[in-house]
Parts: structure tokens; sequence; C-alpha cells
């Protein structure tokens, strides 16, 4: 499943019944926000509570991709579940990392490490 919104690409690969792999690449802004959200929601709506975003290709993010990642954690922890980052960019880990983000969501090197987290908390 691959899908490209002006600059930002999303590809998602499942990976069990509560589980995806969002990988999110180009830029998270104000223009493409509303396109992630939709794809998180979509996971969300099919029953996945362990959402991965692979953020390795992302270099670029926003106010509008922060506010997407902080309404996904919470609504994602409500059901029981939890969102996962993985691997960000330099530059998108700077971002995370100045507004606090980090506090809420901790960042994980790899995917493997966010999945390995993810099927942990159970």
């Amino acid at each position: 499943m691959f899908e490209r919104e002006a600059n930002l690409e999303v590809d998602v690969e499942i990976r069990d019944d509560l589980t995806a792999v969002l990988t999110v690449g180009g830029e998270l802004d104000m223009e493409t926000a509303a396109g992630l959200e939709d794809r998180l929601s979509e996971q969300f709506g099919q029953g996945r509570r362990r959402l991965v975003l692979d953020l390795s290709a992302l270099d670029f993010m926003d106010s509008s991709g922060l506010n997407v990642l902080i309404r996904a954690v919470n609504r994602v922890r409500e059901s029981g579940g939890d969102l996962y980052l993985a691997a960000p960019t330099p530059a998108v880990r700077r971002i995370l990392e100045i507004t606090g983000v980090t506090m809420t969501i901790p960042p994980y090197d790899g995917v493997a490490d966010a999945l390995a987290a993810a099927v942990a908390a159970g």
C-alpha cells in the first residue's frame, strides 16, 4: 500500500492484527499532515493498536506534524495501545526533543527496536 500526497509518502506494512508499520517520508507539514492523520485513522479503525512510525525518510516536520503525532498517541493510548517512533532523522529528532515530544513518545533507533517494544508491551 503506497500513497503519495504533495511531498509526503506513507507506506503501510501490516505486521499482524494489532500492529502496523507506517513508513513516512518527505515533508510532514500543514499541507500534508491530514494525509498522515488519515492513514493513522485507517489503521486505528481496522483495530490496530500498535502503530510504529518509521521516520527514517522524513526530511522535515513542523508543528502540524507534531500535532498529528500527539493526537494519534492520545487516541491509541485511550484504547490500550501505543504509538512508537522509529529512526527519526537528525532534523526531526531535534524538533521532537526541543518540543518535549520525546518525553511522551520516546524514539527508538530502528523499526526492529520499536517493534520489539510494541510486542513486549503486549
